[in-house]
């Protein structure tokens, strides 16, 4: 082995004399790992089967030389190096390493002082990430710059040739961590289905201004779907999108979107423009979301949601969250957050986009014109004190207007130990109406104290079950609340409605929400609740809970058009959850009329899926006279590399498909591809037809249109096929 400092003969006989003259001993090559920190004016480690000195400054190597410098490994079968020119030529199986780099070719030239030269028939491949490819010659200009001609490149491995893109020339230039190449095609199968004559392209993962990926698909109401976004990359905290979406029943929809993140402000703003030659008419969406902060305590913000027409979203989307959307919130608003009190003030109001097919209106809720609360809290000893204010002015077209102010100051004292507790809560509820001259009595004043009494006791204790250990727990509760009745029919409804019973809203005074109706109250409400965990790993097995509430007296507050309770019970509620089993997951909820004997209301659920890309779900709701529907989704294995989707979601109460989808995808290793059907119910008698096709190549983007955000919202558990076999 020889070191060569300096790269010069000289100091190499100079090393060797002191090292026999002072005992010490040369470390191998292999255990060498500084000169990486010492860059290029570090030491060149050379070892060979023989190094000969065929002239002044000449060093020849032969037979399996590795040469080593600032990180940078050389092997080849011949080596020559000229100290005087700081140069190295390598010749047969020439191979350069670097911690992310592998590369291989016949023969390389280059200059170490500017890292510029030839490497001829190069193979490389990336280190710990997909990509390899191939070229005629690798031209390096300087360390940071270098450009191949006729190259390729893809993600697939050594032996699998189904996609790759070939580049006439590439440049490189990792100063900018830009890539550019000239004249590049995207092969797939040996078909060529892409061509550019030029693109830039970021090498890492910085944003670089450019053409994104396009998507293609295909829907009944709009024809072929085709968007082509340009991204804007204006600087570090801010950026933009500009997407032209062709539609070909319809027209070109210019849309754009932009971004930014300062120090004290972030926001979210896109607007898109449609002149629809389908519907005949002009269609334009605008959505802006901007938040401020003022200082440590105080935010401000608006959020301002507007389309031009009631089926802008029906007609041009098609995802469910989305065409299932009936009110878009418009607000400003101004909130402060302090150790023992909080305030907001905004204003609010919203567009209804009505369902032309219905056969009743949506009716539009109030606009809040505008909405101030003040809420405090604080700790005297074992008491705890909160207070809840607010005064909100309401508006509507076509309804009664008015001003409500209310305030709830309310004391407890919660006593608690390691198996129970007990609440002790009282308040006083206030409210003034102030209404217009519409109301058949303009100022109406409510007030009337609330006292509660919430207790819990928790028992368990240790069970083994199938070889497990399990703690069980048996927690009794019950819940006693008192409140006088107050007669409240004048009291106009402005954002109020009625809770859906359920365990949590068995423990809480109000059976209503919002300040419009506070109900009477003589009642107690008894529930128990056991729980299975598992010892070792604290895992929930299994909860069930049974729980029921008691009235001592008749309800008699209610919202309009309801009668009010007269018996002394409200229906039963069960509720049975929990992970059973490593594979299956069960929730499920019934309410029950005990003087009927009839089911109220009824939520099944249950998921199976026992590894990534297996997934099986099925649901089924119930609602009295108004809700029945059932609900079954999977992702699953058909065959090797073949998977199936499918979703059904059916409204018996409607007799109506809801929302159905399926489809296939192939994983082919290094490309995934998809194809989907979906049918989507858009109005109350309307449905709507779409078709997904989309290509993915790994680490390199994906073509078609985006089946992706559909099958995770439609399919829970769904895993796309590339990331399965990623999975450990």
């Amino acid at each position: 082995m020889s070191a060569l400092p300096g790269f010069t003969l000289a100091a190499l006989l100079l090393n060797a004399s002191l090292a026999g003259a002072n005992g010490l001993v040369l470390k191998k090559d292999l255990e060498l790992k500084g000169s990486a920190v010492a860059g290029q004016e570090g030491p060149l480690f050379l070892t060979a089967d023989r190094i000969d000195s065929t002239a002044v400054g000449i060093i020849e190597a032969a037979g399996r030389v590795e040469a080593r410098q600032a990180g940078r490994n050389f092997f080849a079968d011949w080596l020559r190096y000229d100290t005087r020119e700081n140069s190295v030529q390598a010749r047969g199986k020439v191979r350069l390493e670097q911690p992310t780099l592998l590369v291989t070719g016949d023969s390389l030239d280059i200059d170490l002082d500017t890292y510029s030269g030839q490497l001829d028939a190069p193979v490389y491949r990336f280190v710990g990430q997909p990509g390899r490819g191939d070229a005629e010659r690798i031209d390096f200009i300087d360390e940071n710059n270098f450009s191949l001609a006729d190259a390729t490149y893809t993600t697939c491995s050594a032996d699998n040739e189904d996609w790759h893109l070939k580049i006439a020339d590439l440049d490189i230039d990792r100063g900018r961590d830009v890539g550019t190449a000239h004249h590049a095609s995207l092969r797939f199968l040996g078909v060529p289905i892409l061509y550019t004559p030029w693109m830039s392209f970021p090498l890492g993962n910085a944003r670089k201004s450019g053409v994104l990926a396009p998507t293609i698909g295909t829907t009944e109401r709009s024809g072929l779907d085709v968007v082509v976004p340009y991204y804007l990359n204006l600087a570090p905290n801010y950026d933009a999108t500009l997407y032209p979406r062709l539609l070909s029943k319809r027209g070109v929809q210019l849309g754009g979107e932009f971004r930014y993140l300062l120090e004290d402000a972030q926001g979210v703003n896109r607007v898109e423009y449609l002149n629809d030659s389908e519907a005949e008419l002009t269609r334009w969406s605008v959505a802006l979301n901007n938040s401020y902060r003022l200082n440590a305590n105080t935010q401000a913000g608006m959020l301002f949601n507007r389309v031009s027409d009631d089926d802008y979203f029906r007609d041009l989307s098609n995802l469910i969250s989305i065409t299932s959307i009936s009110h878009l919130n418009r607000e400003v608003w101004l909130t402060t957050q302090h150790a023992h009190w909080n305030a907001d003030l905004r204003a609010q109001s919203f567009q209804t986009l009505q369902d032309s097919t219905a056969s009743t209106p949506i009716a539009g809720p109030y606009a809040r014109l505008p909405h101030a609360r003040l809420g405090a809290a604080q700790t005297f000893g074992r008491f705890e004190f909160t207070f809840e204010s607010e005064a909100t002015r309401f508006a509507h077209p076509t309804r009664t207007e008015g001003t409500r102010v209310l305030a709830y100051p309310t004391l407890r004292m919660p006593l608690a130990n390691d198996y129970g507790f007990l609440t002790p809560q009282i308040g006083w509820h206030s409210s003034y109406y102030a209404l217009d001259e519409s109301a058949a009595d303009d100022n109406i004043v409510r007030n009337l104290p609330i006292f509660s009494l919430d207790s819990g006791v928790v028992f368990d204790r240790p069970v083994r079950f199938s070889g497990i250990d399990f703690e069980q727990t048996l927690e009794p509760r019950v819940y006693y609340v008192y409140a006088p009745y107050r007669d409240q029919d004048d009291i106009p409804i402005f954002d109020t409605g009625q809770l859906d019973f359920s365990y949590a809203q068995m423990f809480t005074p109000n059976q209503f929400i919002g300040g419009d109706r506070i109900n009477d109250a003589n009642q107690l409400t008894v529930a128990v609740t056991s729980r299975f965990v598992e010892a070792e790993s604290g895992l929930e097995r299994l909860q069930v809970t049974l729980g029921q509430r008691y009235y001592f007296t008749p309800q008699r507050v209610t919202l309009p058009g309801v009668d009010p309770r007269t018996d002394n019970t409200t229906d039963l509620l069960a509720a049975v959850s929990g992970q059973i089993t490593r594979n299956w997951r069960i929730d499920t909820a019934w309410q029950f009329d005990a003087q009927n004997g009839t089911v109220v209301r009824q939520n099944l659920g249950a998921s199976y899926r026992p590894g990534p890309g297996r997934a099986v779900n099925f649901g089924y709701r119930f609602i009295d006279q108004t809700t029945e529907q059932v609900d079954v989704s999977a992702q699953w294995p058909l065959g090797r590399r073949w998977y199936g989707v499918f979703r059904y979601n059916y409204s018996f109460q409607d007799d109506k498909l809801v929302e159905g989808l399926a489809g296939l995808e192939y994983n082919g290793g290094c490309w995934a591809l998809r194809a989907v059907f979906q049918r989507l119910a858009t109005k109350e008698d309307q449905s709507t037809d779409a078709l997904f096709f989309q290509l993915e190549l790994n680490g390199m983007g994906r073509l078609g249109s985006n089946p992706l955000d559909v099958l995770k919202q439609s399919v829970p558990g769904y895993r796309p096929s590339n990331e399965i076999l990623q999975t450990p």
